[in-house]
């Protein structure tokens, strides 16, 4: 549901996609996302799904962090918000959709429709 790509650091160019949340960002074992540069601290950043509001993203210690330049205690993020934490720079971005497989349902409808078919020549064919 959503990726965050590391952009600069060790980590850089790594993307960390979640489907669960609240998700940790942080140095801690613990944390989702977990990165080991200067200034990070343990469960730095919490990411919420807040419906209607949207992505919130909450500083939960005493670590610094900015989205797009402007510190913050708690933000709403928008698709390509770039997030500032110590020495890191973490870009948020809604990930990429997997198309569901519908091969049993399309081969069903195919053969009913195939049936019908046949079903509409036996009845001409009756009555001719």
């Amino acid at each position: 549901m959503v990726q965050l790509r590391v952009l600069n650091g060790s980590r850089a160019g790594a993307a960390h996609a979640t489907s669960r949340f609240p998700c940790t960002i942080g140095r801690s074992t613990g944390d989702d996302l977990q990165l080991a540069e200067a200034g990070v601290w343990e469960n730095h950043l919490q990411l919420d799904l807040q419906v209607p509001a949207g992505f919130r993203l909450c500083r939960l210690g005493q670590g610094r962090a900015s989205v797009n330049g402007t510190e913050f205690d708690e933000v709403v993020l928008h698709n390509g918000d770039v997030i500032e934490l110590g020495a890191v720079k973490v870009q948020f971005w809604l990930a990429e959709v997997r198309q569901s497989d519908n091969r049993a349902r399309e081969t069903l409808v195919w053969l009913g429709l195939g049936g019908l078919v046949l079903l509409e020549c036996a009845l001409i064919w009756l009555l001719l």
